[in-house]
């Protein structure tokens, strides 16, 4: 029985693990708001959203290594008592893809 149960929470503990970036979905951005840039504004808005994808991503890579650590010494995600950034990073991944769609719509030749 003691044995089902440890099994039992670390399950759920490992399951409660910040995730990766890679596997957080980008939140819907719409590209209208994007499309009456000209294509230099629009490849400076992409280079700046980028860079924060990237910071934020980092970020979230962080926590889940931390929450890995956590898990594995005192069976607890760390993350879930302090926050993660994956809101961040589905934000900024749905701006890229908003300001690319933007950048085929105005036609804008890809960097």
């Amino acid at each position: 029985m003691l044995r089902l149960t440890l099994t039992a929470i670390l399950v759920l503990s490992v399951s409660a693990c910040a995730n990766r970036p890679e596997s957080i979905p980008a939140s819907y951005t719409s590209h209208e708001k994007y499309t009456m840039l000209d294509c230099t504004q629009l490849s400076t808005q992409l280079g700046d959203a980028r860079a924060e994808l990237s910071k934020y991503s980092d970020q979230q890579n962080s926590k889940a290594t931390g929450d890995a650590w956590g898990v594995f010494l005192i069976l607890v995600p760390v993350s879930k008592l302090s926050g993660d950034y994956e809101g961040d990073v589905a934000k900024w991944k749905g701006e890229v893809a908003a300001i690319e769609t933007a950048q085929v719509i105005n036609q804008c030749k890809s960097a």
